[in-house]
């Protein structure tokens, strides 16, 4: 269908969609608001104020970027410990003001080296198993803290470490909406010996909001790390603990797979919108399906179809759908891809996915196209005086990610292989040694510099599994093509398509637009059980940074 009847009906339903939301009363128009925040030499934004703080005070006392998203993350495994963790995986981008260039850094791990498909077929397995000892993978989270450090940072792991160890020893008061997320996780936790002695108040229940809070398991493990380094997981008698108890548990690994483990410093890939390059990390993320949107909205006049109208959140959701068709399809482990990602993000390959878009109708399960061959979470993000700029991601998949804790060492171990499918033939197909594809995706935009290279423009990035590429896209959009403000676009509603047809809309989107959505065809769920993700994001000024933080979460922005 040529594009230009694309817009003509999209802007017919658009009139539509206007003419019905002036008949009904609308709904509340945005969600509780908070100002950007504004600061002339440093900034942090995380999802936990004290991660936020600890961060912060490392800035103020002369560290740089690195070393201070290294220090948050460590405290946001002690104080939001259902969503990361040295038991999990992270990503980060580094944009060094010195080299005037971004790097990538892929801290994920791999499947055990006795973690087949025969093996899981043979257990009665149809599809992975969801939070079980079976998905266990090799945590990569240390390995990547200590890799940002030692190429970026100016303090030590141990310093980096020291506020952490500080709050897991000495105590916190929990944050209610952490203590909500925790409390949905305690039948799971009750299951398993450690689980139930690091993160239960008398091994039956969550702490309740501003309960304090201890883990003297955790501190020691930290303490362990600190004092001998990143060996004592990696092949030390801690990673020979965690072995011998998955695999007493069912699962997969062996001390060699801790052994062998590396992060590996990657070239983030980008595509260019309305003047800005934006960039993600490379497969095994799913940062490609970001791009591929991008790439596939970039003609349409997404103002004039008008911010959250049906016709305009029709076009996003169908082109999500295209996307993430392509990367189920083609994207896993590189070196298990025959597609190169560039060929999902050519000009052509797009236009040939745009075109399957039907303006009057949603699709169901769209296939994956055919190129030319030639996720629970944290993001926090910090920027600091000299410039350098980190996106920064850590997760350990669902919450509390497998529900195992090693007894003795206070921190739960990710459930990451429940990411790989036990469909022949992928390039996610689950495999020896093979790292699963990741839906945790730190996201980063530059500018023209006028002398022919990027400036930094932005770090960002939107927690929430496979919300993340739809999340990316919505909140670019709302201040690329919107002209938001930094804490506007990240508050502004959001939708979360599912699965199929089925999609679901923040309590903000107007009755009138849900109902134009399902004469569509979509399927529009309740959003009560939904989520819709946790931005973080800093902008950079002329002189400065702005800094944003999602109130769907319990963290903040600050500077100084």
């Amino acid at each position: 269908m040529p594009r230009t009847r694309h817009l003509t009906l999209a802007t017919l339903l658009l009139t539509m969609t206007r003419a019905a939301d002036s008949q009904q009363p609308p709904r509340p128009t945005t969600l509780a608001h908070r100002s950007t925040v504004y600061a002339p030499h440093g900034m942090i934004a995380t999802s936990q104020p004290l991660a936020t703080a600890a961060g912060l005070a490392v800035l103020a006392r002369g560290g740089n970027a690195v070393d201070a998203a290294v220090t948050a993350a460590a405290v946001l495994n002690v104080v939001e410990p259902q969503m990361t963790g040295i038991g999990g995986d992270m990503f980060a981008m580094v944009w060094s003001a010195k080299d005037r260039r971004l790097y990538g850094l892929n801290g994920s791990g791999r499947a055990g080296s006795l973690m087949t498909r025969d093996a899981l077929l043979a257990k009665g397995h149809a599809t992975m198993p969801q939070e079980s000892v079976e998905d266990v993978t090799v945590p990569g989270a240390l390995s990547g803290w200590d890799a940002l450090l030692r190429r970026f940072g100016t303090v030590t792991l141990a310093q980096a470490l020291a506020p952490a160890i500080g709050y897991a020893e000495g105590g916190f008061p929990v944050t209610p909406i952490i203590t909500a997320e925790w409390g949905a996780e305690v039948a799971k936790l009750r299951k398993d010996e450690g689980a139930r002695a690091s993160y239960l108040v008398e091994g039956s229940r969550a702490p309740r909001p501003g309960e304090w809070f201890r883990n003297p398991d955790l501190a020691r493990t930290l303490r362990l790390i600190a004092e001998q380094g990143i060996g004592e997981l990696y092949g030390g008698e801690l990673g020979r603990r965690i072995a011998e108890r998955v695999r007493a548990l069912g699962g997969y690994l062996t001390v060699d797979d801790f052994k062998s483990h590396r992060p590996e410093w990657v070239e983030p890939i980008a595509v260019t919108f309305r003047g800005y390059r934006v960039w993600e990390l490379p497969p095994n993320s799913q940062g490609v399906a970001a791009l591929e949107m991008l790439k596939i909205l970039e003609p349409f006049d997404l103002k004039g179809l008008g911010h959250n109208s049906a016709a305009y959140l029709h076009l996003l959701i169908e082109t999500k759908k295209l996307a993430y068709a392509d990367i189920a399809r083609y994207t896993g482990d590189p070196a298990a891809m025959s597609v190169p990602t560039g060929s999902l993000l050519t000009d052509a390959y797009a236009a040939s996915r745009r075109a399957l878009i039907d303006p009057a109708r949603a699709a169901d399960r769209p296939a994956p196209g055919k190129p030319l061959t030639a996720s629970e979470t944290i993001y926090l993000t910090v920027a600091d005086s000299s410039g350098n700029i980190v996106s920064f991601i850590n997760s350990l998949y669902d919450a509390f990610g497998s529900g195992v804790v090693v007894p003795g060492t206070g921190f739960a171990l990710q459930d990451r292989g429940a990411g790989f499918t036990l469909e022949p033939g992928l390039p996610n197909t689950v495999a020896p040694g093979k790292r699963p594809f990741h839906t945790i995706i730190p996201a980063f935009v530059t500018r023209p510099d006028g002398a022919g290279g990027d400036a930094p423009w932005l770090s960002f990035g939107v927690m929430g599994g496979s919300m993340q590429p739809q999340g990316h896209v919505q909140l670019l959009l709302n201040l690329i093509v919107f002209g938001m403000d930094l804490q506007d676009a990240i508050d502004a509603p959001r939708f979360r398509h599912l699965e199929g047809r089925r999609v679901a809309l923040e309590a903000p989107i107007t009755d009138a637009v849900r109902s134009a959505l399902a004469a569509l065809g979509h399927e529009v769920t309740s959003e009560a059980a939904v989520a819709f993700g946790g931005a973080q994001a800093i902008l950079r000024l002329p002189r400065g940074y702005a800094g944003g933080s999602d109130p769907r979460k319990d963290g903040m922005a600050a500077g100084y």
